[in-house]
């Protein structure tokens, strides 16, 4: 069967006409080379900046945009030092190529990727001086035109203008000469009095696409030949198909193949509902003889076991053990959080296509240096071999970013089998659905914490002990090597190894068991249940001592401003020491303050609550103080803290993965529901003006939501909450 292999991407991208294309490689402050013409070569998708003669100014935007607003900060730092009319600029994904679209946090090889809030801390520069040479380029272009010195010039909303003499031209009709321009060596960028984009108010580039329906997902995907997949995922993690009979699924209408893969069995169709329905006929046979069998119960008594002896050292100062010994009070809690689903909006899927000596990809892609890798050795080819096609994705909370390329993979062993019957060629949608996604996929892990503490007779706290056991998300990853040193995960004990607070003595241990539950990064990682631990113990030193939880809290951040300047904002904003208004009778009102750092992001979060005399609660509202160094986009900084609070706080309230005799017990948001509106609380963002360099806000919302919750129920009812989700019936108790 002769299956035409075409890119469509690439055709938009290389699709004939004249303009200016700039690359900026992986030194920020190089500028490689400018090409025009219409020669499909002179527009291979390596470039960041491209204007074309409509006088589109096109961003190539290398990260993932899954509604954390990438292709708007990005476009923002390129029209900045453009001097780009907003309305011009248009952004388009990057081609799989890490040579040039490497994330510059994530060191050598150069990986391209998207994750840990690096897209705009990574790219603010590169961006910038990309924007900046471009426009360097048309000046340049325009001034040898007009035979007048480049320093006479004025560029505003995409025209280069000459005062003296009224001659104007816009982008597009400067592309052509721009072109021919050297490429600048170095460039000048604006100071922040200058800035017109950066800071202020810009409509999403995203936005209208989606609300028209214009965006593309991948699950809108479609071309010629194409066969929709689903997979009949075993019931335990580590089970494998021992035998079954096709000839149920092929008896189904629309039904075309099924497939055998060493984790399951897929059943292609010509559509969803026809493979789904041949999935659902099928039945399998599973060898279970290395399956894991535990439960959570079992698991969580294990954890317990480990955590009454010490693990590997994350931190030590000073002698912990002796100052708790020695200490006027001690205090002892332990706190347990579940595993936990990433529950994006859109399961996962993608589209293979493959065809002899070569294999595409479509699909919401967040770490295209490993996916393009993985898929070249299960494939026998070589990663350049392997081109990916960058769409939208509706979420992932790093569920897309996985280091085995879990999903990507499974399509395709499926478009393999199949393309070995129809002479190499094969073009195949894998997807999952919601079930799929909640039984066979990655988890954040199961954590049990303990903590000690000790005080003094002052109150101040002289002694703090922390031990974490969960499971390490890099283990057998290829993060491993950097990531994990003398045994200890850093994303298991980031935010508690760095917890800021001046204690004398301080140690923190880990323990690692090693299960066969598949576990993985979820939103803001290790600091999704370092966050929550650390910010509720501290709030009970303070109780302990006898005083007021901001205070304590502002006592010990000395040497650390930027955690106290969001802690000071926040509970200013909030009002924090004035009472709250009473609530209707049998009512009880509390507020709660909790700050942590993630992703180089400071964030604190105040949250008033109510809980009714039966243990029900609301979160009535959450004033949030965001450090994030320069603010590229305000409304999409607190879009991210409202957002990054709701994922949090629907965990808080709900989330929890549960095993039993190793069977994944959830399945859709029935048994594993999400916060609704009615449940979200009025959210204030507040944003602490800063020359900094920018860090990331998609995930350092989301840890400082549960301890301020948490926090705050303490404060209404005097009970300590340490187990997450929420236990309402000990409030009820109460």
């Amino acid at each position: 069967m002769d299956y035409p292999i075409e890119n469509a991407s690439r055709r938009t991208f290389l699709k004939a006409g004249v303009g200016l294309t700039l690359a900026v490689y992986l030194n920020p402050a190089v500028a490689a080379k400018a090409v025009v013409g219409s020669d499909a070569a002179a527009f291979a998708p390596n470039a960041f900046v491209r204007v074309d003669a409509d006088n589109t100014v096109t961003v190539v935007i290398k990260h993932l945009e899954m509604g954390q607003g990438t292709y708007t900060g990005l476009s923002t730092l390129v029209a900045e030092e453009m001097d780009a009319d907003w309305d011009q600029v248009k952004a388009e994904g990057a081609p799989a190529d890490a040579t040039r679209y490497a994330n510059l946090l994530w060191g050598t090889p150069p990986r391209q990727g998207t994750g840990g809030s690096s897209a705009i801390a990574n790219a603010f520069e590169q961006m910038r001086r990309a924007g900046a040479a471009a426009r360097a380029m048309l000046v340049a272009a325009a001034a040898e035109q007009w035979s007048v010195p480049a320093a006479s010039l004025k560029v505003e909303n995409g025209v280069v203008r000459h005062p003296a003499s009224r001659r104007q031209a816009t982008f597009g009709e400067l592309a052509p000469a721009a072109g021919r321009q050297p490429v600048p060596e170095a460039v000048g960028l604006k100071s922040p009095e200058e800035f017109v984009y950066i800071g202020k108010h810009v409509p999403r580039k995203d936005s209208a696409d989606k609300v028209a329906g214009r965006a593309e997902y991948t699950q809108d995907v479609k071309l010629p030949h194409l066969l929709t997949a689903v997979v009949v995922h075993p019931p335990r993690f580590g089970a494998r198909p021992k035998r079954f009979d096709p000839r149920p699924a092929l008896a189904v209408k629309g039904v075309v193949d099924v497939v055998a893969l060493p984790n399951g069995v897929a059943v292609l169709g010509k559509d969803f509902w026809s493979a789904k329905q041949g999935r659902d006929a099928l039945t399998v046979e599973w060898d279970e003889s290395q399956a894991f069998t535990l439960g959570s119960d079992e698991i969580l008594a294990q954890y317990k076991e480990l955590a009454q002896k010490p693990g590997m050292a994350a931190r030590r100062d000073g002698d912990a053990g002796k100052a708790l010994a020695g200490a006027a009070k001690q205090l002892e809690a332990a706190y347990e959080l579940p595993y936990l689903a990433h529950a994006a909006m859109e399961p996962m899927d993608c589209v293979v296509r493959l065809a002899p000596g070569s294999c595409e990809v479509w699909n919401g892609e967040q770490f295209q240096t490993g996916d393009q890798h993985n898929l070249a050795k299960l494939l026998n080819l070589k990663p350049e071999q392997v081109s990916i096609t960058m769409l939208y994705a509706g979420g992932s909370f790093g569920r897309r970013a996985n280091p085995q390329s879990d999903y990507l993979l499974e399509a395709a062993r499926i478009a393999k089998a199949h393309a070995a019957k129809h002479g190499g060629y094969a073009t195949v949608k894998l997807v999952w659905t919601r079930e799929d996604d909640m039984r066979a996929g990655y988890f954040r892990p199961l954590f049990y914490h303990v903590l000690k503490g000790g005080l003094d007779r002052a109150g101040t706290p002289v002694a703090w002990q922390h031990r974490i056991v969960g499971q390490s998300i890099l283990a057998n990853t290829p993060f491993e090597g950097a990531m994990v040193k003398n045994g200890i995960d850093q994303a298991s004990v980031e935010g508690a190894a760095t917890l800021p607070y001046n204690i004398p003595n301080l140690t923190v241990d880990l323990h690692s068991p090693s299960l066969g539950v598949p576990v993985q990064w979820w939103r803001s990682v290790g600091s999704t249940h370092t966050g929550f631990t650390t910010e509720s113990f501290l709030d009970e030193l303070a109780h302990a001592a006898g005083q007021d939880p901001y205070v304590f809290r502002r006592t010990l951040l000395g040497g650390h401003p930027r955690h106290a300047g969001v802690l000071n904002l926040a509970a200013q904003k909030a009002g924090w020491g004035e009472p709250l208004a009473p609530g209707k009778a049998g009512e009880r009102r509390g507020r709660g303050i909790a700050v942590h750092e993630s992703f180089r992001t400071f964030v604190a979060q105040v949250a008033d609550v109510t809980v009714q005399p039966d243990g029900r609660f609301k979160v009535d509202r959450v004033v949030c103080a965001v450090d994030c160094g320069v603010a590229v986009n305000p409304d999409v900084i607190r879009a991210q803290m409202e957002g990054g609070i709701a994922y949090g706080l629907s965990a808080a309230l709900f989330g929890a993965v549960t095993l039993k005799d190793g069977k994944v017990e959830q399945s859709n948001f029935d048994d594993y529901p999400i916060l609704r509106m009615a449940d979200m609380p009025r959210v204030d963002v507040h944003i602490v003006p800063s020359a900094e360099p920018p860090t990331g806000v998609g995930e350092p919302g989301t840890p400082v939501i549960a301890p301020a919750v948490a926090n705050a129920i303490f404060a209404a009812t005097g009970v300590r909450l340490r187990r997450l989700p929420f236990d309402t019936a000990a409030l009820k108790r109460a």
